[in-house]
């Protein structure tokens, strides 16, 4: 990929792409093009495309995603797409598009820019989700309105993440750790977006379902962290909270989650870690994650204070107003935190 040398400093070349490549399992079918090169080709798509589209990647990168339309497309859609790529602005669409086998889908399309630092454009993000005929029969206003409020709190999420990417990326040393912890965060967002946009939702858009988003995002971080033997617990009040705190709260417990499976059963093949929320008095929550593990080390804190994946988790604590407090020894590690900055709704 051709690129001046001030940009090349600035971004490290094909970071964002290797930080995506860590979503190659993703059940999300993502698509990441390149508007700096001619006709703005596709550069990126995993695994969840191919299965989408009958695509593999060799068949897709290089060629502008209009290959999956075809004589039953409608041109209004297309020309949304075309006015959003070229104001560089957000867009989502209900459209029809083709497997590679000639089966026609109707495809809803979230695509958002991505920007350099400076303001100047770099990608444009495409997430997709075939709609079942349920969703297919929708009204195309009020789909497109939901869809829209969805995208736009994924594109900010999104630009956090990008951030952050930009920061690994700049670091020497252990990249590969680095972009693991960064899939484990994008996953959370991925988990909220699916409980966002999943059609048997009663509530509006403003809120999420915590029993369902952790229960997801527990079994998420179990696939990428666990293995064999070790089994995760969810035991969550049936309330919903706002889909800002939610994303929150997402992250702190994928951290959370992700250190127990990998740091709490060293030299043993069996565990069990429990993950449970539950309402205080005095309008608080207390989010609990607790393990019957070796315990942490004499003379070992978590979080670190140097590290990274310490600074974002302190932040996100700060904007919840909550509190963290790990206490460790030979029968397991048990983290609490306590929330005042969280609303449920039952």
């Amino acid at each position: 990929m051709t690129m001046d040398a001030e940009n090349r400093v600035e971004i490290q070349p094909l970071t964002h792409m290797e930080a995506f490549e860590t979503l190659a399992g993703s059940r999300i079918s993502m698509v990441l093009t390149d508007p700096a090169l001619p006709d703005n080709p596709i550069v990126y798509v995993n695994r969840a495309f191919e299965r989408v589209t009958g695509y593999n990647a060799e068949m897709a990168i290089g060629r502008n995603c209009r290959f999956l339309q075809g004589e039953g497309t409608d041109p209004d859609d297309v020309k949304r797409l075309r006015d959003a790529i070229a104001t560089q602005t957000d867009c989502t669409v209900d459209l029809v598009n083709y497997r590679a086998d000639g089966e026609v889908f109707t495809n809803r399309l979230m695509l958002a820019p991505i920007f350099f630092e400076d303001g100047s454009l770099r990608y444009f993000l495409g997430i997709q989700k075939p709609l079942a005929e349920v969703e297919d029969v929708l009204s195309p206003n009020a789909v497109r309105h939901a869809m829209r409020e969805v995208q736009h709190r994924v594109k900010n999420h999104l630009s956090m993440i990008v951030s952050l990417t930009r920061m690994y990326g700049r670091g020497a040393g252990a990249a590969q750790d680095q972009f693991q912890q960064l899939s484990r965060r994008i996953e959370s967002l991925q988990v909220l977006y699916q409980e966002l946009s999943n059609p048997e939702r009663r509530r509006n858009m403003d809120t999420v379902s915590l029993g369902a988003y952790f229960s997801r995002l527990a079994a998420a971080t179990q696939a990428l962290d666990g293995r064999p033997g070790l089994t995760v617990n969810v035991d969550v009040e049936d309330a919903e909270a706002e889909s800002e705190a939610a994303i929150h709260m997402g992250m702190i417990v994928s951290e959370i989650l992700t250190n127990a499976l990998q740091h709490a059963f060293i030299g043993r093949e069996n565990g069990r870690v429990d993950l449970r929320l539950q309402a205080l008095p005095g309008s608080s929550l207390r989010v609990t994650v607790a393990d019957d593990g070796v315990g942490m080390p004499e003379g070992v804190t978590w979080p670190k204070d140097s590290s990274v994946g310490s600074s974002v988790i302190s932040g996100l604590i700060r904007q919840l107003n909550g509190t963290l407090d790990v206490k460790t020894g030979a029968t397991g590690t048990v983290v609490t935190l306590d929330l005042s900055g969280v609303t449920l709704t039952a």
